[in-house]
């Protein structure tokens, strides 16, 4: 087994346990706190995220941890060398699709190494599905606990590109504006919430994700693994690639593929 393999593994088997710990929360009501960006966090972003963490310094407790929920309380401690190999952890991606109780919520984990995801894994706990890649290597999507499976991107069918865009954070203007640029063929648009957009892009459901305006990095560093790991891009509005360990850990606008597209907007 690589390295990467194994990495995987841990991963696979962290983001599953602190899927556990949401579904709890989930099933039993969770109490609501409004942090200072006016965002939501409940008791069960915190107890997934104390599993991750606890997971994540088993496995090397040398490499720094950045989580959402730590970084909202002391972002004055997170000051690291983004030269150097780094976690990128998102507890629960998706707190108001849980409030709303619609299931597109995900645990996410990345490791980050030279600025860009090389491991990632996207688990969705009240689907049970789990998603991972390794980047260079494989991506793999598991459902409903069964072995996992092979998935890659797809080609742009001829009847034109399926388009999935957020569901809690549209700009319908903006992103109109962004497609007439793409001058793509549009063949149907879907809303989903959380990191399942770079998901179903990857397994070949979906053909583009824009996303306009400003995301944290933990938002995407693991599903941007899972598709570069299936043969996706994910780049900003100039073609580069989108990297992490940025000032604020803050990204800006991207566009996540499967195929490249020829001109970006």
């Amino acid at each position: 087994m690589s390295d990467g393999d194994r990495i995987l593994t841990e991963l696979w088997s962290i983001a599953r346990a602190a899927g556990d710990e949401i579904m709890r929360f989930y099933k039993e009501g969770a109490e609501v706190q409004i942090k200072d960006d006016n965002s939501p966090v409940t008791e069960a972003d915190l107890a997934s995220e104390q599993v991750i963490i606890s997971g994540l310094r088993r496995l090397d407790k040398e490499i720094p941890i950045i989580t959402e929920e730590a970084f909202a309380k002391t972002p004055e401690y997170f000051h690291i060398d983004s030269e150097k190999p780094f976690w990128l952890v998102d507890p629960m991606d998706g707190t108001k699709e849980f409030l709303d109780r619609n299931g597109d919520f995900t645990v996410n984990i990345a490791l980050i190494a030279n600025k860009l995801p090389v491991i990632g894994v996207v688990h969705v706990p009240a689907h049970n599905i789990t998603y991972g890649g390794v980047v260079g290597g494989f991506a793999l999507r598991s459902m409903n606990g069964l072995a996992p499976m092979g998935i890659q991107v797809r080609s742009i069918p001829t009847q034109g590109a399926t388009v999935v865009s957020s569901r809690s954070h549209a700009d319908d203007e903006a992103l109109e504006e962004l497609l007439t640029k793409l001058d793509l063929p549009i063949a149907e648009r879907k809303t989903v919430g959380s990191s399942l957009k770079f998901c179903q892009v990857a397994e070949g459901q979906a053909d583009l994700y824009p996303r306009l305006g400003v995301t944290s990095e933990w938002d995407t560093a693991a599903g941007q693994a899972i598709l570069m790991s299936a043969g996706g891009h994910v780049v900003d509005l100039k073609g580069n690639p989108l990297a992490y360990g940025k000032h604020g850990y803050k990204n800006s606008s991207f566009i996540a593929t499967g195929q490249p597209l020829a001109d970006q907007a």
